[in-house]
């Protein structure tokens, strides 16, 4: 679209681009423009017209990772997988993606439907929502983007030459050492309160714990069976009690299934540790785990049996109708499910990263107690993935 050379947009030049290369707005609009990112590596801006109604998000890569600064370079190059990885995901699930209205790639510059009448799901579940169709959508999500950018869904020719469009070296670098590396040694980069520390250090010298994220990460870096999201937590997810829309696909790389799953439900058990400070009596307390716990039932029965119907109905590799294959393929996702849920679990509470879910609780104690509890579970679901072959020993895992 632009012929204009990378540099950050300003709130002013993001509204100026607006006009000038989209046709989105009347011609001549007083535009509204808003830099709106709270995240860690980019730039989002709400662009408005308030007269006609309209509005758009527009969400520019930095050349570094905000978290840290300018001495953290990062490759703008994740802006185009993030668009590449957005047409997929629409193709295959329409509606439970922003609508794309352009790529400007001298920019790095993604331009998307305005989700302003939904919540980020973390702050919705933060306050208390519910979300009863969340679990149908999210499965749906993830049984559709995950088979159909699998070998068993797509000509294994073409998903080779997929894959090169989706090499994300330097994301899938962040990934590896901050989820599958850092928390287990006393890294610079672990941010952890010093109230935990005797919990921290017992993790760093748990050798049986090292070994299972030893694995673990051995199919992070080798496994490439599907198109993943790569961070879909639920600061990526935004809802509404009718609706449900992934966002930020920029981690998008071929690899292991049971991430993408294991992220969705880590998310939701960081939220039911958190209850230590958000729910004001045991009654409300249970009540909430309750739900929640349901929901990760209802994510993981969903995606299993619409994967089970794609399997029956959409098979591309005749080999893998072998009677057998199927259940053994399902036993191992659910294995790596776990397996990857509890790493993201652990990370967000030792790693650089937290969760707002756990930090955000004003009463110190009970900020520690979640803390606590986060990487007690986390820690049972990583050591005992292997073991597992049904879901009830994921639950019972998480229920301890």
């Amino acid at each position: 679209m632009s012929t204009t050379a990378y540099h950050p947009l300003t709130e002013h030049e993001a509204k100026q681009y607006a006009l000038l290369h989209l046709n989105v707005f009347p011609q001549g609009a007083v535009l509204h423009s808003r830099e709106i990112g709270d995240g860690n590596l980019n730039l989002v801006f709400h662009i408005s017209h308030p007269e006609s109604g309209r509005s758009i998000i527009m969400k520019q890569a930095l050349p570094y990772a905000k978290v840290v600064g300018e001495s953290w370079p990062l490759t703008l190059d994740r802006a185009r997988i993030e668009y590449e990885a957005l047409k997929v995901q629409e193709e295959l699930c329409p509606g439970l993606v922003p609508r794309l209205y352009g790529y400007d790639g001298r920019l790095a510059l993604t331009i998307m439907e305005d989700l302003s009448d939904h919540v980020i799901m973390r702050t919705g579940l933060i306050s208390g929502g519910r979300y009863p169709l969340f679990a149908e959508h999210i499965s749906t999500f993830l049984a559709r983007t995950l088979f159909f950018t699998s070998d068993l869904g797509m000509n294994q020719q073409e998903k080779k030459l997929r894959m090169g469009s989706f090499v994300n070296p330097e994301l899938c670098k962040i990934t590896e050492d901050l989820i599958f590396d850092h928390p287990y040694r006393d890294a610079d980069t672990n941010n952890y309160d010093p109230s935990i520390r005797d919990a921290v250090e017992a993790i760093w010298s748990d050798k049986e714990l090292h070994l299972e994220i030893a694995l673990l990460r051995e199919g992070f870096l080798t496994k490439s069976q599907a198109l993943l999201h790569g961070d879909l937590h639920t600061g990526s997810i935004f809802v509404t009690e009718q609706s449900t829309k992934v966002i930020d696909p920029e981690f998008a790389f071929y690899g292991p299934m049971g991430f993408d799953i294991g992220a969705v439900i880590a998310n939701l058990l960081l939220n039911s540790a958190a209850q230590e400070g958000w729910s004001t009596t045991d009654e409300e307390r249970r009540s909430r785990r309750e739900l929640l716990m349901q929901t990760i039932q209802d994510v993981w029965d969903g995606f299993a049996a619409k994967f089970d119907s794609l399997w029956e109905t959409s098979l591309i590799d005749p080999m893998a109708s072998a009677p057998g294959y199927k259940e053994l393929y399902m036993e191992r996702l659910l294995q790596d499910t776990m397996g990857y849920a509890g790493c993201k679990m652990i990370r967000r509470v030792i790693g650089l990263a937290h969760v707002a879910d756990i930090d955000r609780i004003e009463d110190p104690s009970a900020r520690e107690r979640a803390r606590r509890l986060a990487l007690s579970v986390g820690t049972r679901l990583v050591k005992g993935h292997r073991k597992a072959s049904r879901f009830s020993d994921f639950a019972e895992a998480i229920r301890g």
